[in-house]
């Protein structure tokens, strides 16, 4: 039976995603850093685990419990995450800190732990959670896309180096997805805005923006839209090395690499016209 590990759990897209591949017959270690957050994922089959991404103690704990019972880790799904917004100038360099070691430092940690065994079976698969906004990049979320970029950079050089031990290497891109994380980067976002006046109207307009598109059910989807292709870069024979989620996510990423930054900035123009 296919073990899974999946980091970030408790809600949205991990929560999801466990769901969904307890329900294939996977044997799914569900991981948050307050395993009480996971009562229901238990309940539906989960096993559950305590990981704190940012904690590198409790990151080699779970893998070890993992590969104790199992051997290895047959999938790795490196999905915890969140946005921290707010301008370059104004966004307190500690909490840019945070952000990488969530979303590039954990992802890689965890990562590093998993491939011994994996390449001692040669076989495994690894799928990173991404974003459309490693791709693209709005105002006010900088340091977000910054972190997403980097993922993108890790998952190709991953991808090359460990194809040899039979590890496949997926990456999903989703666009806007109706989980917590609008109202996490919102609160940074207001968070991070200084005491001056220089950004304040920027960051109206991009907390407006932002609640507005998450809650449009034409832009944005829900967190099984994403667990449904995380389920397919698990179980494909051959998984793609991308997979962008939502039709608003591949318009915004087609159109930004077809028609370049200027056309880009001009759309972003006119979507912070009241900046």
């Amino acid at each position: 039976m296919t073990t899974v590990l999946i980091t970030g759990t408790s809600s949205g897209i991990g929560h999801a995603t466990a769901l969904r591949l307890v329900k294939r017959g996977m044997t799914v270690y569900a991981t948050a850093r307050n395993v009480d957050s996971l009562a229901d994922l238990a309940a539906a089959g989960a096993r559950t685990l305590r990981l704190d991404v940012t904690d590198d103690a409790s990151m080699t704990a779970a893998v070890a419990q993992v590969e104790a019972a199992h051997g290895q880790v047959d999938v790795l799904v490196n999905n915890a995450g969140y946005g921290e917004y707010g301008t370059v100038e104004e966004t307190p360099m500690d909490r840019v800190r945070a952000q990488f070691e969530t979303n590039v430092f954990g992802l890689a940690r965890v990562t590093q732990l998993v491939l011994p065994a994996m390449r001692a079976a040669r076989r495994g698969r690894i799928v990173n959670i991404g974003s459309m906004g490693g791709r693209i990049v709005f105002p006010a979320g900088g340091y977000y896309h910054a972190s997403k970029y980097a993922v993108e950079a890790i998952t190709d050089a991953l991808r090359f180096e460990v194809a040899p031990f039979g590890i496949a290497v997926s990456l999903i891109e989703p666009g806007l997805i109706r989980t917590g994380f609008g109202a996490t980067a919102g609160r940074t976002l207001h968070a991070s805005a200084g005491s001056g006046e220089a950004y304040q109207a920027l960051n109206r307009a991009a907390a407006k923006v932002m609640t507005d598109s998450y809650d449009s059910t034409m832009l944005s989807a829900t967190p099984d839209t994403v667990a449904k292709v995380i389920e397919r870069a698990v179980t494909a024979r051959r998984p793609h090395t991308r997979y962008i989620v939502t039709p608003a996510a591949r318009t915004l990423v087609h159109t930004r690499r077809l028609l370049g930054a200027r056309v880009f900035d001009g759309y972003l123009r006119m979507q912070f016209r009241d900046a």
